[in-house]
């Protein structure tokens, strides 16, 4: 019998939220068919089976399940003849699968199956059935996962909040002369991130986290930073992050990742300090939440002669004088390039 047990999808969890089953328990499935989706705090995965037969159910919708935790067997044994969903899942006037979830949904939104049959689809799942929610409006994928590193960090870590200005005109200027010279797109995002990894070694609670009752300080800056093209927002690492060209071919990278919403969960995880751009021409002042595994946040909004630049952070951490050092520092760094 093949066992399904949840993997290890990124190091900033130590479990992750099984959301649905794809398939009825007992189907039959072939190996590669996608049979799960697992939530984390970054993305939602889909997990794939990886031998042939009926998959049984182990771990419910709902369950929080660690890593290498059983969630599923597989019965490698051939059926004596192809496996059927029970009636409760087949609609009456059509022939598609509904899961049990989107049967629930359904049921509690008051949708028909005549209704569900209009999508067209061999396999209904949740996700469909809220398509079909009167007035609504469908959450992506990645807004679920915002939603919940949100949930969790408003749960769990008491922050705190400083903002300062700065006069960040020299390093617009920098931006544009490095544009020239290495011919990448050049911005204060990629200017922040340089004089933010520089400072790892000389600020190494910002770059830590939380085990218990110690601070694990980072060996390597990793930084994360917001990438919003208008298809989620998403936040990849650039994992100890080298010279202005490296960074500026990375990021563009990640913007075109974000645009077709290709990502892989390597690109998304890791992170020990994040980076947070507000760059519309309005946006005064932000303050941005603290992601799971991370002590700051560092919020930049539209860049020129006086912009606040805050910093989010765990006040178990850090304190308040720490971070005065900390952002008159980067500062000094950014007002003399």
């Amino acid at each position: 019998m093949a066992e399904l047990r949840m993997p290890k999808l990124n190091s900033n969890d130590a479990e992750y939220l099984l959301v649905e089953w794809l398939v009825p328990d007992g189907t039959e499935v072939k190996a590669d068919d996608v049979v799960v989706s697992v939530e984390t705090s970054k993305a939602v995965e889909e997990l794939t089976a990886d031998a042939d037969g009926p998959l049984h159910h182990i771990a419910a919708p709902g369950t929080w399940c660690k890593p290498n935790e059983l969630i599923a067997n597989i019965d490698p044994a051939p059926s004596l003849s192809p496996a059927r969903p029970s009636e409760k899942a087949l609609s009456s006037t059509g022939t598609s699968l509904i899961t049990a979830p989107a049967q629930a949904l359904m049921d509690e939104l008051g949708i028909s199956r005549e209704q569900v049959e209009t999508l067209g689809r061999k396999v209904i799942r949740r996700t469909d059935i809220e398509q079909l929610k009167p007035h609504g409006i469908k959450l992506s994928k990645v807004q679920h996962a915002v939603a919940r590193a949100v949930e969790l960090s408003h749960q769990a870590i008491p922050a705190a909040y400083t903002v300062v200005r700065m006069n960040l005109c020299p390093a617009l200027e920098r931006a544009a002369a490095a544009t020239r010279e290495i011919r990448r797109p050049v911005g204060v995002a990629e200017l922040f991130v340089q004089a933010v990894a520089t400072m790892h070694a000389d600020f190494p609670l910002f770059f830590s986290h939380i085990d218990g009752d110690q601070a694990i300080p980072a060996t390597s800056p990793n930084v994360g930073i917001t990438v919003d093209v208008g298809e989620g927002l998403y936040v990849p690492v650039l994992h100890d992050p080298g010279g202005l060209k490296e960074i500026a071919t990375t990021l563009m990278k990640y913007r075109v990742a974000a645009a077709s919403g290709s990502f892989k969960e390597a690109d998304l995880s890791g992170a020990n300090f994040m980076i947070t751009l507000h760059t519309e021409g309005e946006v005064v002042l932000a303050i941005p939440f603290v992601f799971p595994g991370t002590t700051c946040a560092l919020a930049v909004a539209s860049p020129g002669e006086s912009t606040y630049v805050g910093l989010a952070y765990d006040h178990r951490l850090i304190n308040g004088r720490e971070v005065a050092l900390f952002l008159a520092e980067l500062r000094r760094r950014m007002e003399a390039l």
